[in-house]
């Protein structure tokens, strides 16, 4: 597999060979870099877009300007599912959290490929359950866990994202993901320290002890990947089918 390979995107690779012959020659390699914003909130989706190694976030913006994360997308789905759901704008920011490479699709290619009403519609609407899922269990885990269980939350589901244990993250970045003060952050990251679960250096967090955090964090976490895997357990990879 190349360095930056489609098969990377695990909707790209679970689509059959007819569905992803017709897009393939279609999907731009783009480089995601750190801060960089792929959708304003309101703004016209002109591209969908597939992280292979990057990892976005979706942020909801205040009329003040604070904003926090609703939902994470990375090497397991898709950026801009307004689209297919009916509208050409999102209400959410969409920013690279995490450096690596994507691929873009134009918009209007994809819909020609869902509006055939086959595979790909299919795969496309199971993901948006799972990314509703999601964002539903992360209103709740802010609004009723600990900052060390959201904490612990968030640092899983990045790692599920990632081929490493090693987090290129501020703590200010992490305050703006979950809506919080920096002081709370380092203070819950003292704790996680503390404990051995993680070493954090300037600009960098380094995960020492997964089992740990899976132990101090809430249920939430394993709400969404329970039900990310119920959804997508069907869905067979096309490269494994060869």
């Amino acid at each position: 597999m190349r360095l930056n390979d489609p098969n990377q995107n695990h909707l790209l690779a679970a689509l059959l060979d007819a569905e992803f012959d017709r897009l393939s020659p279609h999907l731009d390699p783009i480089m995601m870099r750190l801060g960089d914003v792929l959708y304003e909130s309101g703004g016209q989706l002109n591209h969908v877009y597939f992280p292979t190694s990057a990892i976005v976030s979706l942020h909801y913006v205040l009329e003040n300007g604070s904003s926090s994360e609703i939902a994470g997308v990375g090497n397991e789905g898709i950026l801009g599912i307004s689209l297919f759901m009916g509208g050409n704008t999102t209400p959410s920011r969409a920013v690279v959290q995490t450096a690596g490479h994507g691929y873009r699709l134009k918009s209007h290619i994809l819909m020609d490929e869902f509006n055939r009403a086959g595979p790909v519609m299919r795969l496309l609407l199971r993901y948006t359950q799972a990314l509703i899922t999601q964002m539903s269990q992360t209103a709740i885990c802010n609004r009723h866990h600990t900052l060390d269980q959201q904490l612990c939350r968030w640092l899983l589901q990045t790692l599920d994202r990632l081929p490493t244990s090693e987090l290129t993250m501020t703590q200010e970045l992490i305050s703006n993901m979950l809506g919080v003060r920096r002081e709370g952050v380092t203070v819950a990251a003292g704790r996680l320290q503390s404990q051995g679960y993680i070493s954090c250096r300037r600009g960098h967090i380094s995960v020492l002890d997964r089992a740990g955090l899976e132990m101090d964090v809430c249920e939430c976490y394993d709400v969404v990947k329970n039900e990310f895997a119920r959804l997508m357990s069907d869905v067979r990879q096309r490269q494994a089918l060869k």
